[in-house]
């Protein structure tokens, strides 16, 4: 068959393009990036311990409320408000570890950090899909769905 090759391509795809929404084809999920490259994953939280309730969250760097500065980490899942966040090494784009799903597969344990009335909006679109998508504006997720806040 002389097409063979060209349906192989255009069957790889359309493939392709089922699954760049989200990231949910198998165990490991990448950081999510932007339309324009930036990472979309990523969550400021306060690192000041279990005796801190200060709650700060940011999509960008900055201090807690408390004045301390707020550890890097990036989204591994969200269910319902609340975000868990791995804090390992700031750019790391590991996933959650497919044995214990409160590790991440650098071995951390997922930090829980809650989204509720923080201003951040965020993809929570269930199922498999690991959007991951945290905005400071309202917009839609990379699935499709309107970002919740």
């Amino acid at each position: 068959m002389r097409h063979a090759p060209l349906l192989t391509l255009l069957a790889l795809a359309v493939a392709a393009l089922l699954f760049a929404g989200c990231s949910h084809h198998g165990g490991m999920h990448h950081g999510m990036s932007g339309d324009d490259g930036a990472r979309t994953d990523m969550l400021y939280s306060c690192a000041c311990g279990p005796e801190c309730k200060c709650g700060s969250v940011s999509t960008q760097p900055g201090n807690c409320k408390c004045g301390k500065p707020m550890e890097w980490g990036h989204v591994v899942r969200i269910e319902g408000d609340t975000a868990f966040v791995c804090t390992c090494d700031e750019g790391c784009k590991c996933s959650a570890d497919p044995k214990d799903p409160m590790k991440c597969g650098c071995g951390k344990d997922l930090k829980k950090v809650s989204l509720k009335d923080s201003g951040i909006f965020y993809c929570n679109c269930g199922g498999k899909c690991r959007c991951n998508v945290l905005s400071d504006k309202p917009g839609a997720c990379k699935c499709g769905m309107q970002l919740h806040q």
